[in-house]
Protein backbone atom coordinates (compact mmCIF):
# COMPACT_ATOMS: atom_id res chain seq x y z
CA UNK A 1 0.00 0.00 0.00
CA UNK A 2 1.29 3.46 -0.88
CA UNK A 3 1.75 5.89 1.98
CA UNK A 4 1.92 9.67 1.49
CA UNK A 5 5.51 10.77 1.74
CA UNK A 6 6.93 14.21 2.34
CA UNK A 7 10.64 13.43 2.56
CA UNK A 8 13.18 13.54 -0.31
CA UNK A 9 13.29 9.73 -0.20
CA UNK A 10 9.98 9.47 -2.13
CA UNK A 11 8.82 6.17 -0.66
CA UNK A 12 6.27 3.50 -1.29
CA UNK A 13 5.75 0.78 1.33
CA UNK A 14 5.60 -2.87 0.31
CA UNK A 15 3.23 -4.80 2.58
CA UNK A 16 3.23 -1.73 4.79
CA UNK A 17 6.67 -2.52 6.21
CA UNK A 18 9.36 -2.44 3.50
CA UNK A 19 10.36 0.98 2.13
CA UNK A 20 10.75 1.11 -1.65
CA UNK A 21 12.20 4.06 -3.52
CA UNK A 22 9.74 5.21 -6.16
CA UNK A 23 12.60 7.14 -7.78
CA UNK A 24 14.66 3.98 -8.37
CA UNK A 25 11.97 1.29 -8.03
CA UNK A 26 14.13 -0.61 -5.56
CA UNK A 27 13.68 -1.64 -1.90
CA UNK A 28 15.96 -0.22 0.75
CA UNK A 29 17.00 -3.59 2.13
CA UNK A 30 16.90 -7.27 1.29
CA UNK A 31 13.47 -8.82 1.48
CA UNK A 32 15.30 -11.94 2.72
CA UNK A 33 16.50 -10.17 5.88
CA UNK A 34 18.12 -6.75 5.79
CA UNK A 35 20.06 -6.96 9.06
CA UNK A 36 21.45 -10.39 8.22
CA UNK A 37 22.42 -9.09 4.77
CA UNK A 38 24.26 -6.13 6.30
CA UNK A 39 26.23 -8.43 8.56
CA UNK A 40 27.07 -10.82 5.73
CA UNK A 41 27.89 -8.31 3.01
CA UNK A 42 29.28 -5.23 4.69
CA UNK A 43 30.70 -6.43 8.00
CA UNK A 44 31.99 -9.88 7.05
CA UNK A 45 32.78 -8.64 3.53
CA UNK A 46 35.21 -6.13 5.03
CA UNK A 47 36.53 -8.59 7.67
CA UNK A 48 34.82 -6.63 10.42
CA UNK A 49 34.68 -6.29 13.37
CA UNK A 50 38.11 -7.94 13.67
CA UNK A 51 39.83 -4.96 11.99
CA UNK A 52 38.28 -2.30 14.18
CA UNK A 53 40.71 -0.16 16.17
CA UNK A 54 40.32 3.30 17.71
CA UNK A 55 39.90 5.85 14.94
CA UNK A 56 39.02 3.27 12.26
CA UNK A 57 36.83 4.90 9.60
CA UNK A 58 33.95 3.30 7.76
CA UNK A 59 32.51 5.20 4.78
CA UNK A 60 29.29 4.37 3.02
CA UNK A 61 27.53 5.23 -0.22
CA UNK A 62 23.81 5.27 0.56
CA UNK A 63 22.70 5.90 4.16
CA UNK A 64 19.08 4.85 3.64
CA UNK A 65 17.47 3.60 6.84
CA UNK A 66 20.72 3.69 8.81
CA UNK A 67 20.60 -0.09 9.17
CA UNK A 68 24.27 -0.52 8.22
CA UNK A 69 25.24 2.08 10.80
CA UNK A 70 23.24 0.35 13.52
CA UNK A 71 24.70 -3.07 12.67
CA UNK A 72 28.18 -1.56 12.84
CA UNK A 73 27.48 0.07 16.19
CA UNK A 74 26.14 -3.22 17.56
CA UNK A 75 29.31 -5.01 16.43
CA UNK A 76 31.86 -3.04 18.45
CA UNK A 77 32.63 -1.07 21.59
CA UNK A 78 35.72 0.44 19.94
CA UNK A 79 35.55 4.17 19.19
CA UNK A 80 35.34 4.37 15.40
CA UNK A 81 34.07 6.85 12.79
CA UNK A 82 31.30 6.35 10.26
CA UNK A 83 30.76 8.69 7.32
CA UNK A 84 27.83 8.16 4.98
CA UNK A 85 26.81 9.93 1.76
CA UNK A 86 23.10 10.31 1.02
CA UNK A 87 21.25 12.30 -1.64
CA UNK A 88 17.64 11.57 -0.67
CA UNK A 89 17.35 11.28 3.13
CA UNK A 90 14.43 9.58 4.79
CA UNK A 91 12.65 11.31 7.65
CA UNK A 92 13.00 10.03 11.23
CA UNK A 93 9.43 8.66 11.29
CA UNK A 94 10.06 6.82 8.02
CA UNK A 95 13.29 5.31 9.37
CA UNK A 96 11.53 4.29 12.58
CA UNK A 97 8.80 2.59 10.55
CA UNK A 98 11.37 0.70 8.49
CA UNK A 99 13.41 -0.38 11.52
CA UNK A 100 10.34 -1.89 13.16
CA UNK A 101 11.04 -4.93 10.97
CA UNK A 102 14.30 -5.51 12.90
CA UNK A 103 13.69 -5.50 16.67
CA UNK A 104 17.40 -5.74 17.51
CA UNK A 105 18.22 -2.70 15.39
CA UNK A 106 15.12 -0.82 16.49
CA UNK A 107 16.09 -1.27 20.15
CA UNK A 108 19.52 0.30 19.51
CA UNK A 109 18.34 3.19 17.34
CA UNK A 110 16.88 5.56 19.91
CA UNK A 111 19.67 8.14 20.12
CA UNK A 112 20.15 8.08 16.34
CA UNK A 113 16.46 8.65 15.65
CA UNK A 114 16.31 11.45 18.20
CA UNK A 115 19.30 13.21 16.63
CA UNK A 116 17.98 12.66 13.10
CA UNK A 117 14.59 14.01 14.10
CA UNK A 118 16.29 17.21 15.29
CA UNK A 119 17.91 17.58 11.89
CA UNK A 120 21.37 16.61 13.12
CA UNK A 121 23.70 14.94 10.62
CA UNK A 122 26.60 14.57 13.08
CA UNK A 123 25.90 12.51 16.19
CA UNK A 124 27.12 9.52 18.20
CA UNK A 125 25.59 6.05 18.31
CA UNK A 126 27.09 3.88 21.01
CA UNK A 127 30.88 4.06 20.33
CA UNK A 128 30.49 5.30 16.75
CA UNK A 129 30.97 8.95 15.75
CA UNK A 130 28.69 9.54 12.77
CA UNK A 131 28.63 12.09 9.98
CA UNK A 132 26.03 11.93 7.20
CA UNK A 133 26.92 14.11 4.21
CA UNK A 134 23.84 15.14 2.24
CA UNK A 135 23.80 15.89 -1.48
CA UNK A 136 24.80 14.39 -4.81
CA UNK A 137 27.70 12.07 -4.02
CA UNK A 138 29.30 12.90 -7.37
CA UNK A 139 29.87 16.35 -5.89
CA UNK A 140 30.21 15.64 -2.16
CA UNK A 141 32.66 12.71 -2.26
CA UNK A 142 35.32 14.54 -4.34
CA UNK A 143 35.15 17.38 -1.79
CA UNK A 144 35.52 15.05 1.21
CA UNK A 145 38.87 15.31 2.99
CA UNK A 146 38.68 11.87 4.61
CA UNK A 147 39.96 8.41 3.72
CA UNK A 148 38.11 5.23 4.65
CA UNK A 149 39.53 2.03 6.03
CA UNK A 150 36.41 0.18 4.86
CA UNK A 151 33.73 1.11 2.34
CA UNK A 152 30.12 -0.06 2.37
CA UNK A 153 28.92 0.41 -1.22
CA UNK A 154 25.15 0.27 -0.78
CA UNK A 155 23.50 2.38 -3.45
CA UNK A 156 20.38 1.18 -5.21
CA UNK A 157 20.76 -1.51 -7.88
CA UNK A 158 23.35 -0.62 -10.53
CA UNK A 159 20.77 -1.42 -13.20
CA UNK A 160 18.40 1.18 -11.74
CA UNK A 161 20.84 3.75 -10.36
CA UNK A 162 23.93 3.53 -12.61
CA UNK A 163 25.18 7.01 -11.66
CA UNK A 164 25.92 5.72 -8.16
CA UNK A 165 28.26 3.08 -9.58
CA UNK A 166 29.99 4.87 -12.44
CA UNK A 167 33.72 4.58 -13.11
CA UNK A 168 34.38 8.19 -12.10
CA UNK A 169 32.68 7.70 -8.74
CA UNK A 170 34.45 4.39 -8.12
CA UNK A 171 37.72 6.23 -8.84
CA UNK A 172 36.79 8.68 -6.07
CA UNK A 173 36.11 5.75 -3.74
CA UNK A 174 39.62 4.50 -4.48
CA UNK A 175 41.10 7.95 -3.98
CA UNK A 176 39.39 8.22 -0.60
CA UNK A 177 40.59 4.84 0.68
CA UNK A 178 43.44 4.48 3.17
CA UNK A 179 46.34 2.15 2.28
CA UNK A 180 45.18 -1.39 2.92
CA UNK A 181 41.57 -0.24 2.94
CA UNK A 182 38.73 -2.40 1.66
CA UNK A 183 35.27 -2.34 0.15
CA UNK A 184 32.31 -4.69 0.09
CA UNK A 185 29.07 -4.56 -1.86
CA UNK A 186 26.11 -6.81 -2.56
CA UNK A 187 26.48 -6.40 -6.34
CA UNK A 188 28.65 -8.42 -8.69
CA UNK A 189 27.81 -6.33 -11.78
CA UNK A 190 30.70 -6.46 -14.23
CA UNK A 191 30.99 -2.72 -14.85
CA UNK A 192 31.10 -2.06 -11.09
CA UNK A 193 33.84 -4.63 -10.58
CA UNK A 194 35.82 -3.19 -13.50
CA UNK A 195 35.47 0.33 -12.16
CA UNK A 196 36.71 -0.71 -8.73
CA UNK A 197 39.63 -2.62 -10.26
CA UNK A 198 40.54 0.49 -12.27
CA UNK A 199 40.37 2.46 -9.00
CA UNK A 200 43.17 0.32 -7.59
CA UNK A 201 41.34 -2.43 -5.73
CA UNK A 202 42.15 -6.11 -5.96
CA UNK A 203 38.57 -7.25 -6.56
CA UNK A 204 37.17 -10.69 -5.80
CA UNK A 205 33.78 -12.36 -5.70
CA UNK A 206 32.29 -14.04 -2.65
CA UNK A 207 29.01 -15.86 -1.98
CA UNK A 208 26.10 -13.48 -1.65
CA UNK A 209 23.45 -13.32 1.04
CA UNK A 210 20.47 -15.67 1.25
CA UNK A 211 21.21 -17.69 -1.86
CA UNK A 212 22.38 -14.77 -3.99
CA UNK A 213 25.16 -16.26 -6.07
CA UNK A 214 27.82 -13.54 -5.78
CA UNK A 215 28.76 -10.31 -4.05
CA UNK A 216 31.99 -8.32 -4.47
CA UNK A 217 34.76 -7.34 -2.11
CA UNK A 218 38.26 -6.00 -2.48
CA UNK A 219 41.36 -4.48 -0.91
CA UNK A 220 43.42 -1.50 -2.08
CA UNK A 221 47.10 -2.38 -1.50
Amino acid sequence: MTSPDQSPAALDWRDGTTPVSTRFDDPYFSLAGGLAETRHVFLAGNDLPSRFRPGFRVAELGFGTGLNLIATALATDTPIRFTSFEAYPMSAPEIARALAAFPEAEAAAGSFLAAWGRGETCFTLRSVSVEVILGDVRETLPAWAGAADAWFLDGFSPAKNPEMWGEDLMAEVGRHTAPGGSFATYTAAGFVRRGLAAAGFAVSRAPGHAGKRHMSRGVRP
